[in-house]
């Protein structure tokens, strides 16, 4: 967490903590991004135009995030939502000023379905949502991704949570039931509390956490959380076990992203500021052994690895040292190393998936003011 003589990015005005996850600083206050990137952002416009194999697919969500594509051929995108007005000062411990206390809402966090034309409907909008207390606007958390076990679908939340102004829901793994409800299957908040990583970050801790991506192996769930540092492994039973405590070997890295491809891979956001170059992607065995597979690599938030063994990063920012609107790009890397810019001029992505057609879809303006209704899911021809 900022210490709260430095500040807050103007070009934000929101600022997602389980991406941010910032290390202590003590450098005085300083501008954390330049004048075109604040009169973009003010304009709603990127700073640099997307590549021409960029295109909207679907516009109108609310802080998109994780999006998978399900059994029937549509996608499904996880959607932080709008926030709330419930507070849960004094009920429990809130995280620390200046990113709490939360707001949250019963009700504001959504799942969105999106046909193949690009049309919009809401599969489920009854989720928890809350809103942090930065300086300048919050950050909105809400349902961080989903997932597809046969034809059921799951929901990863990170909005709730008491620690996140949810005191009667916590952060967890729901399954999305056929008549419209929804059903509590592993409480991840709990889980979290009695199962503490050897090394949290006490300047940046968030006591629910700030759950990021979840992937279906072998008919078994497995969810990364970027704040304390852990992969964990959720049954559809509703188990839940430790795979790695990330933080015990990697300190506080920000693990965000993952893929699965004999074994698990997981990229890292990196606290901020980036100095570039600094993310990295691990290879963790079943056994949950890790060790680095690549690095050199920017603020990843989004991970795919393709049938002919080719690897697709989704970097938030490349270039600067936080998050900067049109700085975003797609690396791919090929099985002996060489790299390849597919795409850039991407704004706060923060999601990644690839589409039966071979095409990648990504979340776009992930957060920022311009993300309530102004979110975008973009479609990326890779070749």
């Amino acid at each position: 967490m900022l210490k709260t003589n430095i500040m807050k990015m103007a070009a934000m005005a929101s600022i997602l903590l389980f991406l941010f996850s910032c290390q202590k600083q003590t450098q005085p206050t300083q501008q954390l991004t330049d004048n075109a990137t604040r009169v973009a952002m003010a304009n709603k416009k990127p700073v640099i135009a997307p590549t021409n194999n960029v295109h909207v697919f679907a516009e109108g969500l609310n802080n998109p995030r994780g999006l998978k594509f399900g059994p029937d051929g549509n996608l499904y995108v996880a959607e932080g939502g709008l926030g709330g007005t419930l507070s849960t000062a004094g009920q429990c411990d809130q995280v620390i000023f200046p990113v709490g206390p939360y707001l949250g809402s019963l009700t504001s966090g959504r799942i969105s379905k999106i046909t193949p034309a690009g049309i919009r409907t809401t599969v489920m909008d009854q989720l928890p949502s809350s809103q942090a207390n930065e300086i300048i606007g919050g950050d909105v958390e809400g349902v961080a991704d989903v997932e597809f076990v046969g034809n059921t679908l799951y929901a990863l939340l990170v909005g709730a949570g008491c620690s996140h102004g949810v005191a009667s829901v916590p952060n967890g793994v729901v399954r999305i039931n056929d008549n419209g409800s929804w059903t509590m299957i592993a409480n991840l908040s709990a889980f979290q509390q009695s199962h503490p990583v050897l090394n949290p970050e006490p300047d940046d801790f968030e006591p629910d956490g700030t759950w990021y991506s979840m992937i279906n192996v072998r008919g078994d769930l497995y969810v990364i959380e970027p704040n304390h540092g852990e992969l964990d492994k959720v049954t559809t039973s509703g188990n839940i076990s430790r795979v790695v405590d990330i933080s015990a070997s990697q300190g506080h890295i920000v693990p965000t992203a993952m893929a699965y491809h004999g074994n698990l891979f997981v990229g890292n956001l990196h606290p901020f500021p980036n100095p570039g170059g600094a993310s990295k992607i691990l290879k963790i065995t079943p056994s949950g052994q890790l060790k680095d597979w690549i690095t050199d690599l920017n603020m990843v938030v989004g991970l795919v690895i393709d049938k002919n063994d080719r690897t697709y990063v989704l970097e938030m920012t490349y270039g600067a040292p936080y998050p900067t609107p049109g700085l975003g790009r797609i690396v791919r890397i090929d099985p002996g190393g060489s790299r390849t810019v597919i795409a850039s001029g991407l704004s706060l992505p923060t999601g990644m998936t690839m589409g039966p057609d071979g095409k990648l879809y990504i979340s776009n303006w992930g957060f920022s003011p311009r993300a309530i209704g102004g979110g975008q899911i973009l479609q990326i021809d890779v070749n």
